[in-house]
């Protein structure tokens, strides 16, 4: 037999195999190509980032380990308390101590104190005048307060006779005496030589450059860099040195930036030649192995052919026996299907449970274009899950509608739910879940972002909940989940979709957004949340009006992380329970209000809110009509005994420095504002200042009777620090304690 099909199914293959080989060889070259810059950006901005932290740390050093030195020599201090004129041992030793300084780095240029006052200068060699001193310019500028705090911008500097040129510095002012000196100023002076040798060191002159500019943009040094690479070199990284004002241009040098990037694509080539060899080879291999069916094929025809001429004398079409063959394949085919028909509404309804919970999605994703309404699923389309659920299901829809009345309805509610969808150009396929809840699987396979689908399945669902309403007189809430790319995550948007109606109360309106990542959104522990109604009791109890902030701020975090409404309600029943414990027994009219009826009612009339502000509104509503009652039953209650009890209690506490409101507020278990009323209304007073004369009388009689510093009389009294009581002791007394102490001295010597 002819082998004209083998080479058929040869040949065909060949065009497809080598254009996609091409294809790929220039997507691997390009993606090598993307890879080799960000890999160097990225190396560069490393190797950049570490040098402008050396520079800086060892800038920041000197900075701070020479003014560690001068604050700590005692010359520097004796050279400014004699303003008269310092003494010559005081001078040679600042300008020993400048000599010390000005070696122990050898990035240090120079170092040299100016006296305002005497308009001298000391440098490592001793006293000398302004006027003959070498850097007079810089001493000019900054008498004369035009330079900004900080280290200042490149100049050279003149060293006088030593040097034969000037040579470049950056230089600090410090005031002295330190910290914050007006007498004088200490310049310091560091060599750019030496950091112009550290970012030589550092950078890479074969490959890389960099370029040092200052504030105004002007170029401060040029590492490995010449005209050639600053024409055809690229700058990668650009990075800020805060402390100088610097700006630091790094980058590659022309002809280095990609030069490897060619030996990797000349290993592609190989290794896409290779390939291409090994695929021709495979190719031959497939072919023929696939040949070998269609050669059996013809052959038996072939043979079968042999034995009709034999029998009848007269050969058998091929075509007729290929006919008949198939003839009795289709036969089969249509007994599978219409078997396949009995069955298909219970399988696709296995299917559409497969693809809501995840399960199966080997099988399912296979039969999806077999079983489900959708007219093509390609690998772009993307899914989308609603669930509806009829409000007031039992109340409102089987009380009103018979059995059969209830199946039509909800028929004629999936045909408006896909003649809705065919109008916004996207599919559907709607299953019941549960007797009263239904979910939507929405497909599109149009060319559009997330928010566009989302947008329309939000139309649908909003334009079918109007038509029902409008219509059938049913109530309708739909939680639409998030955009689900690919089968496997139908999953997701159906749990974020059942998520959301498990949030009614947190919806805006009666259709429901999930958000991305809706399954895991994280949820604060219930711990958290009794805390927050622990304080919120507490401030009841406490007759303090914040109840109602804490109130406000638990609604706010049940918003916050979208608490379901069966944990709110769990919540909110806590919370009543636990104000029954601690207000309930102070009064009848309390235990009737907070009896287990009235809670009970409470909580019926929570559930039926459709909203978390109607949820809110009635809690609020309630507990202000509770919290007016309480208010009234402690009120009437004596505080004669409290408030003596209060004034003992800061007479022998008032010297605990953490004495304060709040602290009586815990103390007492009443808040702090009902504290400082009583405490005025009974004493016509101010707490603070009872505590205050407490504490100056204790004062007056440690300074009349004991040697204490004053320091140490603070601790004693309930202050942190001498230099408060002070204040506070002179604002009362008119006087200062050391005043007051040496008059009542005197006062006790003239008795005598």
């Amino acid at each position: 037999m002819s082998r004209t099909w083998y080479y058929r199914l040869l040949f065909s293959y060949f065009p497809i195999f080598f254009l996609t080989v091409t294809i790929l060889i220039f997507i691997a070259f390009v993606f090598i190509n993307d890879i080799s810059r960000a890999e160097t950006k990225k190396a560069d901005r490393i190797s950049s980032n570490y040098l402008a932290d050396t520079v800086d740390h060892t800038i920041r050093d000197i900075e701070l380990s020479l003014m560690e030195a001068v604050q700590n020599d005692q010359a520097y201090k004796d050279y400014f308390n004699h303003r008269v004129g310092a003494s010559s041992e005081t001078v040679y030793a600042i300008a020993q101590s400048l000599r010390e300084l000005t070696s122990s780095s050898s990035w240090i240029e120079s170092i040299y104190l100016y006296d305002n006052m005497n308009k001298s200068i000391v440098t490592v060699s001793g006293p000398r005048d302004v006027e003959s001193f070498s850097d007079k310019a810089w001493i000019e500028q900054t008498v004369s307060g035009k330079l900004s705090p900080g280290w200042q911008p490149v100049r050279e500097y003149d060293g006088g006779i030593i040097q034969r040129a000037p040579i470049r510095v950056i230089t600090v002012n410090k005031d002295m005496p330190l910290p914050f000196g007006s007498q004088g100023t200490l310049v310091i002076n560091i060599k750019m030589s030496s950091i112009e040798q550290t970012v030589d060191n550092m950078v890479n002159g074969q490959l890389s450059f960099m370029t040092i500019s200052n504030r105004d943009g002007q170029v401060v040094y040029n590492a490995h860099l010449d005209d050639e690479d600053a024409t055809e070199g690229r700058v990668l990284n650009t990075l800020t040195l805060d402390r100088l004002g610097w700006t630091l241009s790094s980058g590659i040098k022309a002809g280095n930036l990609f030069g490897w990037v060619s030996v990797i694509s000349y290993v592609w080539v190989v290794i896409a030649i290779v390939t291409v060899v090994s695929a021709i080879i495979y190719i031959i291999y497939v072919t023929r192995r696939n040949y070998k069916p269609i050669q059996i094929i013809m052959n038996r025809i072939e043979a079968h052919q042999i034995r009709t001429l034999e029998d009848s004398g007269s050969r058998k079409d091929e075509m007729k026996m290929i006919d008949g063959a198939l003839e009795n394949l289709i036969n089969h085919m249509m007994d599978y299907d219409d078997k396949k028909r009995e069955n298909v509404l219970l399988q696709r309804s296995k299917l559409f449970n497969s693809l809501l919970h995840g399960e199966h999605l080997d099988l399912a994703a296979a039969r999806l274009e077999e079983l489900s309404p959708f007219d093509a699923v390609g690998e772009s389309v993307r899914f989308a899950v609603v669930v509806g659920e009829i409000n007031r299901y039992e109340k409102g829809f089987q009380e009103l509608y018979t059995r059969g009345e209830q199946n039509t309805l909800k028929f004629a509610l999936m045909n408006v739910l896909q003649e809705l969808s065919r109008n916004k150009g996207i599919q559907c396929w709607a299953e019941w879940v549960s007797a009263e809840r239904v979910a939507i699987l929405f497909l599109s396979t149009e060319d559009s972002s997330e928010h566009d689908m989302t947008g329309q399945i939000r139309d649908v669902a909003e334009d079918c909940r109007f038509w029902v309403d409008q219509n059938l007189r049913i109530s309708l809430s739909f939680g639409i989940g998030p955009i689900a790319d690919g089968i496997g995550t139908i999953r997701e948007s159906y749990t974020g979709a059942e998520a959301v109606m498990h949030r009614k109360w947190l919806m805006n309106g009666d259709v429901g957004l999930a958000e991305s990542g809706e399954k895991s959104k994280p949820l604060i522990e219930t711990y958290t949340y009794l805390q927050m109604i622990a304080d919120f009791v507490k401030r009841f109890r406490m007759s303090s009006g914040q109840w109602r902030e804490e109130l406000e701020e638990i609604f706010t975090a049940f918003e916050r992380n979208m608490l379901p409404d069966e944990d709110i309600h769990s919540l909110i029943q806590a919370m009543l329970q636990m104000l029954s414990r601690e207000v309930a027994l102070m009064s009848d009219d309390l235990q009737e209000k907070l009896s287990e009826d009235n809670m009970n009612n409470w909580l019926k009339s929570i559930e039926e809110a459709e909203t978390l502000a109607d949820v809110k509104a009635l809690l609020f509503e309630d507990l202000t009509d509770l919290f007016r009652t309480y208010v009234s039953v402690t009120e009437t209650k004596s505080y004669k005994a409290m408030v003596n009890e209060m004034k003992s209690y800061i007479e022998e506490q008032f010297a605990n420095p953490d004495l304060s409101l709040k602290h009586l507020s815990d103390r007492f278990q009443i808040s702090g504002k009902h504290a400082s009323y009583l405490f005025k209304t009974e004493f016509n007073m101010k707490f603070v200042d009872f505590v205050t004369e407490l504490r100056m009388k204790e004062t007056e009689r440690l300074l009349c009777t004991t040697d204490l510093a004053l320091q140490d009389i603070a601790v004693k009294v309930g202050y942190a620090n001498g230099i408060t009581l002070g204040r506070v002791f002179k604002r009362v007394t008119g006087i200062t304690p050391g005043d007051y102490r040496r008059a009542k001295r005197e006062h006790h010597m003239d008795e005598s």
